[in-house]
């Protein structure tokens, strides 16, 4: 009985051991897309007041972890049973992150500036509402980078066993959601620890030094994730394009990938933006 129960633990460690290779090359392979996948979600998760950020971040994780929930499981039956839907699945990802991508770019460059009473309407209904609507629009975007992660990492353990398959892809999804979302973290308070340091040091020394830059670097941060972040969703759709449409793929085989990625992402975006801005209008006029 005792060597019965020592086998099955042995059993056990090797198929940990196992997994915890295959997890490793999953994670190197879907090292980028969790680097745009942190620029995304720490854009998206800034913007609220300060006692507002934890419990707004929480909620995106909770989320955030709901997906990998849904997507684990659908992922593993569809790759059985229909693995041509996975593919349509990540093209139709790729024009929503296409589209909040450019949709951003847009604004930027076209948006005119409000008149005062318009400016001022907008920051009194930045309230639970608007929240709410953030925390949707992060979760949603989310989803859709978690089905690229999940597919990727599923990718490299396909000639392994079902077992290894459904322990290397949940994984991978938990230490995306907590790597992730635990950096967004420590990012969007490092006000609140400059702060901490500079009260405790009276302002004076070293402490109060390395506060001081915490405070001043956060916006200079925020601002920075803000570009990347849109040029990561603009890049990510165009890789899903490129990887998972063939005649989209060998398409300008001489152009550097990231230039193609790119492009194809952005042109991506604009149709999305053209369809989805026509499609309100239609509505609009029919109201």
């Amino acid at each position: 009985m005792a060597s019965g129960f020592f086998a099955i633990l042995d059993d056990i460690a090797a198929l940990m051991d196992d997994v915890a290779v295959t997890a490793k090359l999953a994670t190197r392979k879907t090292a980028g897309i969790l680097g745009d996948d942190l620029a995304v979600n720490a854009e998206k998760a800034t913007g609220f007041l300060a006692s507002r950020e934890i419990p707004v971040l929480w909620a995106i994780t909770k989320g955030s972890m709901l997906n990998k929930i849904i997507i684990v499981p659908i992922a593993l039956l569809l790759n059985a049973f229909l693995p041509i839907a996975i593919k349509f699945i990540l093209i139709l990802g790729g024009f929503y992150l296409a589209y909040e991508g450019v949709e951003k770019i847009i604004e930027f460059f076209f948006h005119k500036k409000k008149p005062t009473h318009e400016a001022a309407k907008e920051v009194r209904t930045d309230g639970p509402e608007a929240e709410k609507a953030k925390v949707k629009s992060a979760v949603t975007t989310d989803f859709i980078l978690s089905v690229e992660i999940v597919i990727i990492a599923l990718g490299t353990v396909l000639t392994e066993t079902l077992t290894i398959q459904i322990l290397t892809v949940s994984v991978v999804a938990l230490l995306a959601t907590v790597g992730v979302y635990g950096i967004v973290a420590l990012i969007v308070r490092m006000d609140d620890a400059g702060y901490k340091l500079i009260k405790r040091s009276n302002d004076k020394g070293l402490l109060s030094t390395l506060g001081h830059l915490l405070v001043k670097s956060l916006p200079i941060i925020i601002r920075i994730l803000n570009v990347v972040g849109t040029i990561a969703l603009v890049l990510v759709a165009g890789g899903i394009f490129v990887h998972n449409i063939e005649y989209v793929h060998h398409l300008y085989p001489k152009v550097p990938s990231t230039l193609k990625e790119f492009l194809f992402g952005l042109g991506g975006g604009l149709i999305a933006v053209a369809v989805i801005t026509g499609a309100k209008k239609v509505i609009t006029a029919f109201k």
